[in-house]
């Protein structure tokens, strides 16, 4: 069995950018080849997988994972654990361990030794690759989830994943994929990293990628706004929604596909923009995920990585910018990718435009948030979120694939209101309306009802485009010296409106100065001084 590099180093060398580690691994067995080694694979010792790491060994074979060839020995492993490197110092976040579980699976572990051969099965106990063994060793999961995600926390998912889906005994080497996973509805728009090193530097000659990896969300304006920004400076653009092991309250990811299409066929520039579903398994690591992935759009062909506000986050277990700060622990030089980060985007009624903390200097009774969190709630309460942070074309289509995670006993989503509209609507906590005055008392989360939702929605609906377009009425009035290109109605209104006034100035200026010093009648307060 041998290794083809889908790139050799003279053609390599003519593109601007390079695999991590300088080849791009594939270990994907075809032809007659293939078939004699799956006959092979039937004659080994099994040990069956579950899917994500049937995914995982698809990742490493077609070089998602590049440059590796197969699961970790113990150097590389506690290497990348303790120091978010290979034992030869080459920049890896993650480990990629093999530790099976279950009782036939350890039976087959303890009868092997380094050299041996083992065939990896699915569920349907048909070979999917198989392992050449060149380290047995120790798999200790504290270990393992106190370097990696720093807790041994079970509530953490990743924690929970250790202890849940890892044994005691982890075998490392390489490995040679024998059979795809078919990715069903996602079959037609999957792309491996071949084919797109193809597509940007000899179909489409580009000279620059961004690379943008997206979760369980559909497309919003947050989005938008960081795949324009970098559209104005790169030549293309490459969108991987993820597409395995979403939580189930997430929008399916058929629907989250289809939205994220009716945004890009319909806004994005078709020549420069390219959309692949990216199928992973997620690991929950928060900013070390992070790393990862910007090495997986690098292993795409990408020359930069695009990274949001709260990329790859865990609920609380990291800080807010911590997906940001991780790339302070590495040079530009050895991550081999321009990393570009992006605080967190939302709407600012009164600069009329998605903004950032950078740009806008807007308080919250301006803003409309863009919340992932906030976004999924709404689809699940039966409201299409505001046109300002989710385009209706995208909203619609994942409206209609919402999977329910529990619903109250009035048929309503279960995270409680008040989080929801203080995800997306900040303004209506501490504030009578957007861009209103401050309420005297600010309302209390837990008090708020979907009567307060549906407040939030319909001022947002009525007024988020108004504020501005206001301002730019009253500028236009006034600054308009070819007063044609001004609606006839409102000067006619505002003309009378003076004239109306003049009249009453008139007539008061008159009773001032008629007024006697004393009234006759004290009911009608005409005396001057009353009047003056």
């Amino acid at each position: 069995m041998t290794q083809n590099l889908v790139l050799d180093k003279e053609k390599l060398a003519s593109y601007p950018q390079q695999p991590h580690g300088g080849k791009l691994v594939d270990r994907v067995l075809t032809g007659e080849e293939r078939d004699k080694e799956l006959e092979r694979a039937k004659q080994l010792p099994m040990i069956m997988v579950d899917l994500e790491a049937v995914i995982t060994l698809e990742m490493i074979a077609t070089g998602v994972l590049s440059p590796n060839e197969g699961f970790m020995n113990e150097a590389d492993y506690k290497s990348v654990l303790t120091t978010g490197r290979l034992e030869n110092g080459l920049v890896w976040p993650v480990p990629l361990s093999f530790a099976p579980i279950g009782d036939r699976n350890s039976q087959i572990i303890q009868s092997l030794s380094v050299g041996d051969e083992v065939a990896l099965t699915d569920e349907t106990k048909e070979p999917v690759a198989i392992l050449k063994i060149d380290d047995i060793f120790e798999y200790d999961k504290a270990f393992r989830a106190k370097h990696l995600f720093g807790t041994n926390d079970r509530n953490h998912p990743g924690v929970d994943a250790i202890y849940r889906r890892m044994g005691d005994t982890a075998l490392g080497g390489p490995i040679t994929l024998l059979r795809r996973v078919n990715w069903g509805p996602f079959e037609s728009l999957r792309l491996e990293p071949k084919q797109t090193w193809k597509l940007f530097y000899e179909d489409k000659k580009f000279r620059s990628v961004g690379g943008f990896i997206t979760g369980a969300n559909p497309l919003h304006r947050g989005h938008e706004y960081i795949h324009r920004n970098a559209l104005e400076e790169l030549d293309g653009l490459l969108v991987q929604p993820l597409v395995e092991m979403a939580k189930r309250e997430y929008t399916r990811h058929e629907f989250r596909m289809l939205a994220y299409r009716s945004v890009l066929d319909t806004y994005y520039p078709k020549e420069r923009s390219v959309m692949a579903p990216l199928r992973v398994t997620y690991i929950f690591a928060g900013p070390r995920e992070t790393v990862l992935h910007a090495l997986i759009m690098k292993n795409y062909g990408c020359t930069h990585a695009l990274i949001g506000r709260d990329h790859a986050g865990i609920g609380d277990y990291y800080d807010k910018y911590a997906s940001h700060t991780i790339f302070d622990e590495f040079t530009p030089e050895e991550l081999g990718i321009d990393v570009r980060l992006y605080y967190e985007v939302f709407y600012c009624t009164r600069c009329d435009s998605q903004a950032t903390q950078q740009t806008c200097p807007h308080d919250e009774r301006f803003r409309i948030n863009i919340s992932g969190t906030g976004i999924r709630e709404l689809l699940r309460h039966g409201i299409l979120p505001p046109k300002e942070i989710v385009r209706p074309e995208s909203a619609r289509i994942a409206m209609q694939g919402v999977q329910p995670k529990g619903v109250d006993e009035n048929g309503e989503a279960v995270l409680p209101v008040g989080k929801t509209i203080k995800s997306v609507f900040p303004f209506y906590l501490s504030h009578t309306r957007l861009g209103g005055r401050k309420r005297e008392q600010p309302l209390a989360i837990e008090e708020l009802t979907i009567q307060d939702l549906e407040r939030a929605v319909l001022d947002t609906r009525e007024n988020a485009t108004r504020i501005y377009k206001d301002i730019f009425d009253e500028f236009s009035y006034l600054a308009d010296t070819k007063r044609s290109v001004q609606p006839e109605w409102v000067a006619d209104t505002r003309e009378s409106i003076r004239s109306q006034q003049e009249m009453v100035v008139e007539y008061i200026e008159g009773k001032v100065e008629n007024a006697l010093d004393k009234a006759s009648d004290e009911f009608m307060y005409q005396d001057k001084e009353n009047w003056t």
